[in-house]
């Protein structure tokens, strides 16, 4: 892969770590607006007033929208940045768990026109699939951090 320079690459490995985090800050505030929701689903009277003018319906699919995107994105992207600077995939754990997250972050997507037409099944999986790949996520994070800090003792020649 000689179409990068060389004193660029090393570099790329840090781009996934710090989009992912920035990705499990906003599943949790996903996590968040979809509590708002069951709030809302649940309140009576002028309680559920005041819920609904949180839009957290919108919002919940806004940035649900925008996580899936950046979480394929990047898991693409880590694979590319993987291959280029080793010429292969590793093959282990991190990996295969991180593409069973996209595939289940996707699922969970698809299920929103089911759910915006009231189907209880399809809300209920997708609050199953995204506790899940909340779970997974957080492994992943401290995964990923083990992953960082051996390219880092590489690249300072500690390995």
């Amino acid at each position: 892969m000689n179409f990068l320079p060389e004193s660029i690459k090393p570099w790329l490995n840090f781009i996934h770590p710090i989009l992912m985090w920035v990705l499990l800050a906003m599943s949790i505030y996903a996590l968040y607006l979809g509590v708002q929701i069951q709030r809302t689903r649940a309140a009576q009277g002028e309680e559920k007033k005041q819920l609904i003018k949180g839009r957290y319906n919108v919002r919940h699919f806004q940035v649900g929208s925008i996580l899936m995107a950046l979480m394929v994105m990047g898991s693409i992207g880590a694979m590319a940045v993987t291959y280029i600077n080793n010429g292969k995939l590793f093959f282990g754990p991190h990996l295969l768990v991180g593409l069973g997250m996209t595939g289940m972050i996707t699922t969970s997507a698809a299920l929103s026109p089911y759910m915006q037409k009231g189907q209880n099944w399809a809300r209920y999986t997708h609050i199953i699939l995204n506790m899940i790949l909340l779970g997974l996520f957080v492994w992943q994070a401290i995964t990923g951090v083990q992953i960082v800090q051996r390219i880092v003792n590489s690249m300072l020649g500690n390995a």
